[in-house]
């Protein structure tokens, strides 16, 4: 990169975190500390776009103009121009890394200041748990019965179900394995642990989307949240897709194995300090609550749960990895990391493997070429369509009737310390809205304050009012509300052959939901009495004690809630049924046009399950499992 644009990217970093007087009685040294100061510009990577913004930017004297010229200048290209994207993108990257990361002693210097306490324990001297391949040559050729695509929540399932039965089974993971050992609980660490590094969006910006990519794929960085699918959403599959058994106790026997085997309970679940409030304004309006189930060991600690989302490092998560690969791996399945599948192999109408590209460590990359009658594609809501799309198979609703169950955040600042990074990440949900709209609405979680992300979404006017928000993070309860999507999106391939997902707050149910979920979570922090209560709009959208309450949830009605939330859960976009017009593969999981390739993950389901899908995706794979070892109806 010339000088020019490193000298202008440096004023950018430097803008959106300047060196600026504290107020009285506000610590000097935060104040001070520039994004210069923690090494951020030497940290950010200069893409295409980026670049034309420096170019942009340069061509309005930007290095040379005063703080507050730049200030405003990069205000206004955020809410408007043909760099707002990118703008965007780079502020949230800028003050996401003012927040974590780490000086040579592991601590970012901004922590105190905001009453973060960083991680608490040093990981463990914890061996991996999973025993990988890694073959030699170029091109690799490998066989097996079947190729299990994804190694997450179904993956893992399939794939120790048919090892059980005596198949010769090979796992196809993108990501890497993680062990206790590699878990320092750092923000920091968590891009390697999700997919794209978890900077990836919509194609316009419309929502943001959190999927694993690792060994284990979510199960290693979710939150641990256990819910069956309600019955009215079994039934729905039954009657409008096909899917007769699942409102049956045959498929209550998929639940309870997948429960029994990942130890769900609710006995090691505590209320979180962010719940606390939450559970104080559901009482005093009335509304129903209950304690979140949870896959951990029953020697779970709290003290250590505010780092879910980058792996526990006391294994007390039930992940995949720490279970159902465990069991694959010990009826001798194999394993194959750092491995993109692009595409299925088709022979003659049936399956005969994958092709994909390895990566090994030195960088250098190899040919897969994988021989298996059987192809299980079970690499998450984006992914899994992304490679129908490139094998050509799947038939028209390839890629559609996607739902990403967007999650709408509204915060309330109290008179007191919260800390709502640390205790467990979920532990109380309320189903009181969950059919408040139509047949869709939307649970009331809480959720644990990432000061990374946080810093990234907080609305920013200029450096010293994003300091001054960031120093109230302790007294913050972050809440949202997870919506079961009515209308849906789809996922595409880009001009590289990558998966573009393409989704709209469009539907009129959908866009009352999302301000349904607003106005009722700024009611709640209200009934449990928040100073200040906040979205992550933009501009943004802030109450405060004494100011008239009916008309800041008359702004929330009247808002545009898109680009706002954020999706965790990606569904639907390969989805099981009756009707090979509408989905992609039959009732139990293989494809309508292609013999042997099977759907094995949340991409399957019919529609959205109205809950957090972990649970229904596993059982769901298992019975799949079943009807590829000819033993549908059992279980």
């Amino acid at each position: 990169m010339i000088a020019d644009r490193l000298d202008t990217l440096a004023a950018v970093c430097d803008t959106y975190l300047p060196s600026v007087e504290a107020p009285a009685g506000e610590p000097a040294a935060f104040y001070a500390r520039s994004a210069s100061d923690l090494g951020i510009p030497g940290r950010i990577t200069v893409d295409t776009a980026t670049r034309d913004l420096l170019d942009a930017l340069e061509e309005q004297g930007f290095t040379a103009a005063t703080l507050a010229e730049r200030t405003a200048l990069l205000r206004r290209w955020a809410l408007h121009g043909p760099h707002t994207r990118t703008v965007n993108d780079l502020r949230a990257t800028v003050l996401g890394a003012g927040y974590s990361v780490p000086d040579a002693d592991g601590r970012n210097p901004n922590w105190p200041d905001i009453g973060y306490p960083g991680p608490v324990t040093a990981p463990p001297p914890t061996a991996h748990l999973i025993e990988t391949i890694e073959p030699a040559g170029d091109p690799v050729r490998l066989a097996a019965d079947v190729c299990v695509v994804g190694s997450g929540a179904g993956g893992s399932v399939i794939a120790a179900e048919l090892a059980a039965r005596g198949r010769s089974v090979l796992v196809i993971e993108a990501g890497r394995q993680w062990s206790e050992a590699d878990f320092r609980q750092l923000e920091h660490d968590m891009p390697g642990m999700y997919l794209r590094g978890g900077q990836f969006a919509a194609e316009d910006g419309t929502i943001g989307l959190l999927a694993g990519s690792a060994l284990g794929g979510g199960t290693v960085i979710n939150s641990m949240v256990c819910l069956d699918p309600p019955a009215g959403v079994r039934a729905a599959w039954a009657s409008d897709h096909g899917l007769t058994d699942v409102p049956t106790a045959a498929f209550d026997a998929h639940l309870d194995a997948v429960r029994t085997r990942l130890n769900v309970n609710t006995e090691r679940t505590v209320v979180a300090p962010a719940a606390e409030p939450m559970v104080d304004g559901l009482d005093k309006l009335g509304l129903d609550w209950e304690m979140i189930a949870r896959n951990c060991s029953d020697d779970d600690d709290p003290a250590f749960c505010g780092f879910c989302n980058a792996g526990c490092q006391q294994g007390a998560k039930q992940s995949t990895t720490r279970t159902y690969l465990l069991d694959a791996a010990r009826d001798g399945a194999r394993f194959l990391l750092h491995t993109t599948v692009e595409r299925v192999r088709v022979q003659n109408g049936a399956a005969a493997g994958v092709i994909g590209t390895m990566t090994r460590p030195d960088g250098s990359t190899a040919r897969v070429v994988v021989d298996a009658p059987e192809v299980v594609l079970a690499a998450g809501g984006i992914e899994t369509p992304a490679v129908l799309l490139r094998s050509g198979i799947g038939g028209p609703a390839a890629g559609k009737h996607l739902r990403l169950h967007p999650a709408y955040f509204v915060n309330g600042v109290y008179d007191r310390e919260i800390h709502a990074w640390s205790g467990q990440i979920q532990t109380v949900v309320s189903f009181a809205f969950q059919g408040s709209v139509a047949d869709a609405g939307f649970l009331v979680e809480h959720v644990t304050l990432s000061p990374k992300a946080w810093a990234a979404q907080l609305d920013w006017t200029d450096g010293a009012a994003h300091k001054r928000e960031m120093r109230k993070l302790s007294r913050v309860a972050p809440w949202h509300g997870v919506a079961h999507d009515h209308g849906s999106g789809e996922v595409a391939l880009g001009p590289d052959g990558t998966a573009v997902v393409r989704w709209r707050l469009a539907d009129p149910v959908d866009r009352e939901v999302a301000t349904r979920a607003h106005v009722e979570l700024a009611r709640l922090h209200r009934a449990a009495g928040a100073e200040e209560i906040y979205t992550f709009h933009s501009p943004e959208l802030r109450w405060r004690s004494g100011e008239d309450f009916e008309a800041y949830l008359g702004a929330l009605a009247n808002a545009e809630h898109e680009g706002v939330p954020a999706s965790a859960h990606q569904l639907g976009s390969a989805r099981m049924g009756d009707d090979p017009t509408t989905s992609v593969a039959d009732t139990y999981g293989q494809l309508h046009d292609v013999r042997g390739v099977w759907i094995g993950d949340a991409a399957a389901m019919p529609t959205s399950p109205a809950v957090n899908p972990m649970i229904t995706t596993m059982a769901l794979a298992r019975r799949t499992a079943y009807a590829m070892a000819g033993e549908t109806g059992s279980s």
